[in-house]
């Protein structure tokens, strides 16, 4: 018999177990081990089960809980564990102690990945995300998360009989999940609504989960009042067509700027004074913030643009235009045409926004850049691949010029350090006191191997499971017992399983693979783990071919591919592996952050210098894989760059790792490991991460904004006149001459001061409209300007601008002067895009 429907009964708590719930329910306890403790201490066996303390307490008899409230010693420690919960929601934290701060920051992205107890998450982009809400709880930053409840999630995953990908989607019911219903003063579920084309409204409910100090919002469409096709606009995590798609990013964009504002005006939270989003989905929250402006304040929608830029922040994580989010242009104008989602902001405004080189498409990356006066991307290999993909957009800059900065992502330590290895550091997983003057290298080395062995027992239990679901029968598995061994070399290789990515680089050569597999002195074993998008079938084609290796029978004590990789999985293979193994074609990989989890318990990396490992590389961290740059044969590039991997793993990796001194212990290998923890971990972590995006973004932006609204919005008044005025003189403004004089023409050396003059035409500009500058730089056959210095030229009379500049190379150099405009709140030059150069 099947269910019809499913439903949750929440336990009776005893009343004085009463707050055990509250303390089950904020995910604190997720990077917080002594309240992990307690709830292990109820029972142990459900515990490890569930990993989950509420439904660790709905699973509980009744005579347990009356156990427990008479238990005084239990009693002790649970209030115990709440008055230290108390404590760190409410006292002073680094962001209380810095001055002038946003009151408030909303963080929105499409996932969060906190803890497999929420499964919204699908990978990297939404395990980054919570980390920086854990990371911003941690330091006091007064953060809103807002996002989507998906009552599918992502999918699981399960393999076929011959290695196929299969997904399957568990209904998800929230009221057995670490969330609260809000509800308004009457009771009723607080919600939201936004316009969709035919007459309707979609509705949304607001769900809260509490990560630490911070409100994450998650807007549910499946409530009442909603016809049955806009019931599932929330069913899952990046499911369905184009229509489905932009349904969700409207709600989660639109929506979450409503559900923001409802959310602080029932509960008193600070407004936030910045909105970032992770990524272009929820972009039209820009929209809608302009929207609100314009009918509360009476601006333009020109004006209202101002504080609306001024105090967003976009991260874009993606290195390839094919991988923006992209919508028929027909479909934008089918759901902001009839003017009932945004009243008063004319479709035609809309489209403008998204505008792209194809007239038929419509381009959230380009809109979110377009909503946002301070954009990044997530390492600073991706900064600069980013203003290379985005340089259309301001094309008569340098590409250096585009405004798109870099904050490299960070990993929130506390989540997924091992606690064993914070114990012997004596640290928390964010820092640590202990180091190779405190702790022995034999010491370090029982501990990695301790996790090591963790790692092994938990591949023999998931390649037990793997194939009993493909079919197979227990009698015949007894071999999954002897499956990978705690003294042999591991190789961890787990991430989403796009073609760029390559998981099957490492079978380029199988018989090579197989001899370092199964090498008698120095053996090496490797853990595979990574799903497929469900639409993805060369991705799916990939796992295929990497389980058919590993089912081979000589060589799947050696290698395994371990399916349905989540975050439990993820903290065996972080901890354990004592290589990451990340080889993406460079520079397709915007960050990848798995390799820094690892390095964080210990773990040395063997990357693609790629994302972040391409700004952290140093041979003491672990090893660079050379790439064939220049190649233009894939299968060529996947040759080579796959030798240089075996040969690393050969040659170097294996042998420094079975050198062992007399103790035991392989002191090279210790020797990189300590490296790792002490000069390269510091900078992997989500705080720092985040007190980046305090200083050199929320902080400006907050600031900004002040500036904008102030007096009834004169400062937004101000810059939407300015740039009317430019856009009406811009073309007129000419530099008819200019010119450099030098004292002694012959006697030019580095570091000589020349005068640089040019008459300029403003075209009834001011001088305070606009910078004049002067630019010099090296020369090649092109006259392009490498490698150039900047100056700013000073007025000397009408028309004339004048500058000294000291020449700061040797060899063929040239000038230039050009003309950029100026306002005290625009964040960068090349915010407008207008240049005109001599």
């Amino acid at each position: 018999m099947r269910a019809v429907r499913r439903f949750t009964v929440r336990a009776s708590l005893p009343e004085p177990l009463s707050g055990l719930r509250a303390l089950a329910t904020n995910l604190r306890w997720t990077w917080h081990p002594p309240t992990r403790d307690l709830f292990a201490s109820i029972d142990a066996g459900l515990f490890n089960r569930f990993k989950d303390p509420l439904r660790l307490i709905t699973a509980l008899p009744p005579e347990r809980l009356e156990e427990l409230a008479d238990d005084e010693d239990f009693l002790a420690r649970f209030r115990a564990a709440t008055d230290d919960l108390q404590r760190y929601l409410t006292e002073p934290r680094w962001y209380q102690r810095q001055g002038r701060l946003p009151a408030a920051v909303a963080y929105f992205s499409m996932e969060f990945g906190v803890t497999e107890a929420l499964p919204n998450y699908s990978g990297g982009l939404g395990v980054l995300a919570a980390d920086h809400l854990k990371a911003a709880s941690d330091l006091g930053a007064p953060m809103i998360g807002v996002g989507l409840l998906y009552r599918a999630g992502y999918f699981r995953q399960a393999l076929s009989l011959d290695g196929w990908q299969v997904e399957h989607y568990p209904v998800i019911d929230p009221i057995g999940l670490p969330l609260e219903l809000l509800t308004d003063e009457s009771g009723e579920p607080l919600r939201v609504s936004v316009a969709v084309p035919g007459g309707r409204d979609l509705h949304a409910q607001i769900w809260r989960a509490w990560v630490g100090r911070i409100p994450l919002l998650l807007m549910d469409s499946d409530t009442e009042g909603n016809d049955e096709d806009l019931r599932g606009v929330t069913d899952r995590l990046y499911g369905g067509d184009a229509n489905h798609r932009i349904r969700q990013q409207i709600l989660a964009g639109v929506g979450g700027v409503r559900a923001v504002r409802r959310y602080c005006a029932l509960t008193g939270h600070p407004e936030p004074e910045v909105f970032h989003t992770n990524e272009g989905h929820a972009g039209f929250l820009g929209l809608e913030r302009a929207r609100e402006i314009v009918t509360a304040g009476g601006l333009e929608f020109d004006e209202a643009l101002v504080p609306v830029r001024a105090g967003t922040v976009y991260t874009t994580h993606t290195p390839v235009p094919a991988g923006l989010d992209r919508f028929p242009v027909d479909l934008v104008q089918h759901y902001f045409g009839d003017g009932r989602l945004l009243p008063g902001i004319d479709v035609r405004t809309v489209l403008a926004l998204g505008a792209e080189d194809n007239p038929g498409m419509f381009n959230m990356a380009h809109m979110g850049l377009r909503l946002s006066q301070r954009a990044n991307g997530v390492s600073a290999l991706h900064g600069r691949v980013s203003r290379t993909m985005f340089h259309r957009l301001w094309s008569d800059f340098d590409i250096d010029e585009v405004p798109i900065s870099a904050v490299t992502n960070g990993v929130h330590g506390p989540t997924w350090v091992a606690r064993e290895l914070s114990a012997l550091l004596d640290g928390d997983g964010d820092e640590h006191a202990g180091s190779r003057e405190t702790v022995s290298d034999a010491q370090l080395w029982a501990l990695r191997r301790d996790l090591r062995e963790k790692l092994v027992s938990e591949v023999r239990r998931r390649v037990r499971d793997a194939w009993l679901q493909r079919g197979a029968a227990g009698l015949e598995l007894g071999w999954t017992d002897s499956v990978f061994d705690p003294d042999v070399l591991t190789v961890g290789f787990a991430r989403r399983v796009p073609t760029y990515k390559r998981l099957t680089l490492m079978l380029r050569d199988p018989e090579r693979l197989r001899a370092l597999l199964l090498d008698e002195r120095r053996p090496i074993q490797i853990v595979v783990a990574g799903k497929s998008h469900p639409a993805d079938e060369g991705g799916k084609a990939l796992i295929q071919q990497i389980v058919r290796f590993v089912d081979d029978p000589a060589v799947r004590h050696r290698i395994v591919y371990l399916p349905d990789y989540d975050m439990a999985m993820a903290r065996y293979l972080y901890r354990g592996c004592d290589v990451w193994l990340n080889n993406p074609t460079r520079p397709l990989e915007a960050c990848g952050t798995s390799g820094m989890k690892s390095a964080l318990n210990g773990g040395l990396n063997l990357s693609i210098r790629d994302g972040w490992w391409d700004e952290h590389y140093h041979p003491d961290f672990g090893w660079a894989i050379p790439t064939a740059d220049g190649v233009a044969d894939p299968l060529r590039r996947d040759d080579l760059e796959s030798k240089a991997l075996y040969d690393l793993l050969e040659m170097q990796i294996a042998p420094l790792f079975y050198d062992r001194g007399p103790d035991g212990t392989p002191a090279g290998w210790l020797s990189r490991v300590w490296e790792t923890l002490e000069r390269l971990g510091p900078k992997l972590q989500a705080s720092r991460m985040v007190r980046e995006y305090v200083e050199h973004y929320y902080r400006p932006a907050a600031e900004t904004v002040a500036a904008a609204a102030a007096d009834g919005y004169a400062g937004a008044r101000s810059l939407a006149g300015y740039r009317t005025r430019i856009d009406t003189a811009w073309r007129r403004v000419i530099i008819h001459d200019t010119d450099l004089r030098v004292e002694a023409p012959d006697e030019l050396v580095v570091g000589t001061d020349v005068r640089v003059s040019a008459r300029v035409d403003l075209a009834g500009l001011e001088p305070s409209d606009v910078d004049v500058q002067a630019v010099v730089g090296r020369v090649g056959d092109s006259d392009d300007l490498l490698d150039p210095v900047t100056v700013p030229m000073q007025p000397a009379g009408i028309g004339l601008f004048e500058a000294t500049l000291r020449l700061p190379h040797a060899g063929s150099l040239g000038y230039t002067v050009r003309v950029l405009p100026r306002h005290p709140l625009l964040a960068s030059p090349a915010e407008l895009g207008r240049v005109v150069f001599a």
